[in-house]
């Protein structure tokens, strides 16, 4: 949280105390008991900034009657939470999968789900690294599973690269990072080695790769670009297309460039949660105010013609998921928003 949002935020909190002691708490925003209503989101570290922004706003405009818990423990924990009932909204860095789509039927959880951003997953190394580029048959060699306890220098990649331990960082096995960084290089999620330092936190991986001349490692770019001057950014070469390197800049992302990192982040709602007015009021201002808050946490906000889509998915309450239970690379907003529901 930002200087000026946290001041912001504790004077807004001191007034909402003021107010309810005036008001003996009688207002619309709370329950029966008289409590504080509370909306519980969790899940996505990438996402995590996006909609701490929004939750941090929106307890300011309400005064302090609406509380908004946000966690970051992963997409995977998030889904868990949610298709538990913990939670009313989760943050997803991938798509919802098969599995949690069939246990949200056995639990008879509806979901409503939502695209906000977009991300530009970067791939970095330390500064004193001469590369400026890398192709993705060159990360698969590195991350697949089959790479694990064997390749442990750089030049057992690419016989041209220096003979010196290579140190990786990536995220957390229960991260949707995870899941979709590894389908995007090898195919296939979640086929990774283990060997690595593994966090759900970006900040732990941004400090281990900036304080390791041998390390390479991936986070979201929002955690890339407040750090580059720790950082250096590789530009991918996807070996699907014949673009070349191409660098993680938000206007490659915009343009349909920057694959196969260049993806989506998603709200998912419960319906039952929706249904409230508190989480009703809550996903309506972050869609309002997406555009702010992704630009804001240094992610692109989607196409100005995708929000009103968007807003009338949410304004409709129409429930299911646009893809097929696993992640796709290389997709445009629009398509994922034209696509008929799948419950």
């Amino acid at each position: 949280m930002t200087f000026l949002r946290r001041a912001a935020f504790l004077s807004g909190g001191l007034m909402a105390i003021a107010a309810l002691l005036l008001n003996g708490c009688n207002n619309a925003s709370t329950t029966s008991t008289g409590s504080t209503a509370v909306i519980r989101i969790d899940g996505s570290s990438s996402l995590f900034p996006v909609t701490e922004a929004a939750a941090e706003d929106f307890q300011i405009a309400n005064r302090g009657k609406i509380k908004v818990t946000v966690g970051e423990g992963g997409t995977g924990s998030g889904f868990k939470k949610f298709l538990r009932g913990e939670i009313d909204v989760c943050d997803a860095s991938r798509p919802i999968t098969a599995e949690e789509i069939a246990a949200a039927k056995e639990a008879g959880i509806e979901f409503i789900e939502l695209p906000v951003c977009f991300d530009a997953l970067t791939v970095a190394v330390h500064p004193s690294n001469k590369l400026d580029s890398i192709s993705t048959t060159d990360l698969k060699k590195m991350w697949e599973l089959e790479a694990q306890k064997k390749i442990k220098r750089w030049n057992q990649v690419n016989a041209e690269w220096p003979d010196e331990d290579l140190v990786l960082f990536g995220a957390g096995s229960s991260s949707g990072t995870f899941e979709y960084f590894t389908g995007a290089v090898t195919g296939i999620a979640k086929n990774s080695r283990g060997d690595y330092t593994a966090s759900e936190d970006d900040n732990v991986l941004v400090q281990g790769i900036a304080g390791n001349k041998g390390a390479l490692g991936y986070v979201p770019y929002a955690y890339y670009e407040p750090n580059k001057d720790k950082l250096k950014a590789l530009a991918i070469d996807w070996d699907k297309d014949d673009l070349g390197p191409i660098p993680p800049t938000l206007e490659n992302v915009e343009f349909g460039k920057y694959n196969p990192f260049s993806r989506p982040l998603f709200l998912y709602v419960n319906l039952k949660s929706a249904e409230r007015v508190e989480v009703k009021d809550f996903v309506e201002f972050y869609l309002k105010n997406a555009r702010k808050f992704a630009e804001e946490s240094k992610y692109l906000p989607l196409p100005d013609a995708a929000y009103p889509l968007v807003v009338e998915r949410f304004k409709q309450l129409a429930t299911g998921t646009a893809f097929d239970g696993k992640p796709e690379f290389g997709i445009r907003v629009e398509e994922i928003l034209q696509r008929p529901l799948k419950k």
